[in-house]
């Protein structure tokens, strides 16, 4: 037979307060994950928790990625004039945009002589880009399928690399800027644009971002230096320059 032990009252009130507690614990920690949501662990590397970006993006429908990316909205923040005037002097030059996405720069790009190369991992927006050479006629852009562990770059091709909103995304940065950095001609230059910290109406969740510093410090790591920087002239992003 089993026994049932008698508690007092209050004992009673302490074990129902504490059971109440537990459940609602794991109840909250079960609607954050429901959201794609990652807690900060310091046991766990950031590359492992900025990875979770990729599949972040990727449950959204293709379409709804191309809206978001070509929405006429996404000019009052993005500001790209200013990006593409940040990337420097483009006459003439090599530049290699990685995860260019529908070729929203690209497109904007109108300095004579450019070479321009809009590289993506996925294979519908390398058709997509493909598509709109041909309906634009943007006989100077050419498209080339990118790679998860290893850039869209030959030894010393590239004048400008650039990657907007993207550098969250990669993992094991600092071995994938060193390859970077061989792709860039001796006085070419890498130019990253991405979402400052701080909850937005645009962008990816907090926790996959990257303060400005952290950015440096993983390029100084690949031996990349920073050459300039600016926070001010967009709302929502910093651009950095490094060689």
């Amino acid at each position: 037979m089993h026994q049932f032990i008698k508690l007092p009252a209050p004992m009673k009130k302490i074990i129902v307060i504490t059971l109440s507690l537990i459940l609602s614990a794991c109840s909250n920690e079960s609607a954050h994950n429901e959201h794609g949501h990652h807690h900060s662990d310091t046991t766990v590397k950031d590359d492992h928790q900025h990875g979770h970006a990729n599949h972040h993006m990727n449950k959204r429908p293709f379409e709804e990625l191309v809206d978001h990316f070509e929405n006429p909205e996404r000019n009052e923040w993005q500001q790209p004039d200013k990006v593409i005037s940040f990337l420097g002097d483009l006459k003439n030059k090599t530049i290699i945009d990685i995860g260019a996405g529908t070729a929203y720069f690209e497109a904007r790009i109108k300095e004579p002589g450019a070479k321009l190369i809009a590289a993506d991992v996925d294979d519908r927006f390398i058709n997509y880009m493909n598509e709109r050479i041909k309906k634009d006629n943007l006989t100077n852009l050419i498209t080339r399928k990118a790679e998860y562990e290893k850039p869209p770059v030959n030894v010393a091709e590239a004048d400008v690399v650039f990657m907007v909103d993207v550098y969250h995304h990669i993992e094991n940065r600092v071995d994938y800027f060193k390859q970077v950095k061989q792709g860039l001609k001796p006085n070419g230059h890498l130019i990253i644009v991405d979402f400052k910290k701080g909850d937005f109406e645009v962008g990816p969740p907090d926790e996959m971002k990257l303060a400005a510093h952290e950015i440096i410090t993983e390029m100084k790591g690949a031996g990349l230096n920073l050459t300039e920087a600016d926070s001010t002239s967009l709302l929502y992003q910093y651009m950095l320059k490094f060689k």
